[in-house]
């Protein structure tokens, strides 16, 4: 598409400059040739006037005269004039010209003949000059059209090849972060779709792997009963015949575990990305036991205030990641009171998590390079919040420095749309019956 807008914008400007450069640059020409000729007419006219006033005073043609028809006004090109007066006389001034020439004659009322004669070469060249700044006017035109055309172009296509890897990215099951508004109305539509789309199909996916992770859970549960009970059959029964069908049943009921765990295991390596809905005050809570010890050896506190109700599209192994690194970092470089706080974010149900602290905050000179690898200040290896920030753009979210003084982290995670909460969708303790046939009692002989 890029190549096809250059071309197309190209080519009408290219159009454009020629339908509207040669006929500017021909009458251009032309205008120049009528207006050397007019000056050259306006010479002339002078100089007749002047012979035929000279004759009325029956005084001589003076040298002066005609060397004003020579030189003209400034600017003019040099002339050879030539008068021949009623008695025969000739009086000739100026350089004679050689090669192609303008010549102009006027015969005074007293029957003096005046001609003058100028080099054509001057006169072309002045034409020629003005077809080669019109020339020049169309190159710089056609090439801010280039320019133009390259802009636009870029502007264009750019947010196409973001869609394009937006929707690779979701073909393939992974959450892709919202693309920023292009300008363009049509882009942006499409935009907005796919990114309800990815937001219905992770909802579903995540639903799905609840679903299937309630099932395996209420059926493991049985099974291991089940598991048991023959377990107790098999050592309490002496009869062969009864110990034979209960290891039979037992290899059964192994196979049918296996069934289940090979299933659960098949829906989360399934192509749909590894986020989940995951509920945030857990990945919290899971946390805050493992670094609140730390932080009261170091004598500093830890708070949490994360909202039971904030549900999240996440990795939980990565999200909890990234929250050690931010309480990590906020250990090593921060001091007093760490706060973890989740509160909304916008209109699309998004949830933001901010880690803060009351130390001294981030230096200006590495705030704007902070997450940048190998970006640290002496005391450490500057990957951390680099990778952290990858972990969180690969679920869909981000990772930015809100605020530097006191230092403020937030993470910016979608939010699980309400009609595709898991919770919603399958209810925590919904039980799952199978309604099977009943086993028959053998008959006794």
């Amino acid at each position: 598409m890029r190549r096809r807008v250059l071309l197309a914008t190209i080519s009408a400007v290219a159009v454009a400059v020629v339908l509207l450069g040669v006929p500017l640059g021909l009458t251009g020409a032309r205008l120049v040739l009528d207006n050397e000729q007019q000056r050259i007419s306006d010479r002339l006219e002078t100089l007749a006037r002047n012979v035929e006033a000279a004759q009325e005073r029956g005084d001589v043609v003076s040298d002066g005269v005609l060397t004003r028809g020579v030189d003209g006004r400034t600017g003019d090109v040099p002339a050879h004039v030539l008068v021949q007066l009623p008695d025969g006389t000739q009086l000739e001034a100026g350089e004679p010209v050689e090669g192609p020439s303008v010549e102009v004659a006027r015969s005074t009322e007293l029957r003096a003949s005046v001609v003058m004669t100028v080099s054509a070469w001057p006169v072309w060249l002045r034409a020629a000059q003005m077809v080669l700044l019109t020339v020049a006017a169309g190159i710089v035109a056609i090439a801010a059209g280039v320019a133009m055309a390259v802009w636009q172009a870029n502007r264009l296509s750019a947010p196409l090849v973001y869609l394009a890897a937006s929707a690779e990215q979701l073909g393939s099951g992974q959450v892709r972060p919202r693309l920023e508004p292009s300008g363009v109305e049509e882009i942006d539509l499409v935009a907005a779709e796919l990114a309800r789309t990815s937001d219905r199909l992770a909802g579903r996916l995540a639903a799905e792997r609840q679903f299937a992770a309630d099932a395996s859970h209420q059926l493991r549960t049985p099974l291991t009963a089940l598991t048991m009970r023959l377990e107790e059959i098999q050592a309490a029964s002496k009869d062969p015949d009864v110990q034979e069908e209960a290891r039979i049943s037992l290899e059964q009921v192994e196979r049918l575990v296996t069934v289940v765990d090979d299933l659960l295991a098949a829906s989360r390596k399934s192509q749909g990305g590894t986020t989940e809905a995951v509920r945030l005050l857990d990945v919290m809570h899971q946390q805050a036991e493992e670094w609140t010890p730390v932080f009261e050896r170091a004598g500093r506190a830890l708070v949490v205030d994360v909202s039971p109700d904030h549900r999240v599209l996440a990795t939980p192994g990565a999200l909890a990641q990234v929250v050690a690194t931010l309480l990590e970092n906020s250990l090593k470089h921060g001091d007093g009171r760490t706060t973890v706080r989740s509160r909304p974010s916008g209109t699309t149900g998004a949830v933001a998590v901010e880690v803060s602290d009351e130390g001294p905050g981030v230096p200006d000179d590495i705030a704007p390079r902070i997450f940048e690898r190998g970006m640290t200040s002496g005391s450490g290896t500057g990957l951390g919040l680099a990778l952290a920030r990858d972990l969180v753009a690969a679920d869909g979210g981000r990772l930015e420095l809100a605020q530097r003084r006191p230092p403020v982290f937030a993470l910016f995670l979608q939010g699980v749309p309400r009609t595709l909460d898991p919770g919603v969708v399958l209810p925590p303790g919904t039980t799952i019956s199978a309604h099977g046939r009943r086993p028959r009692r053998r008959k006794q002989g």
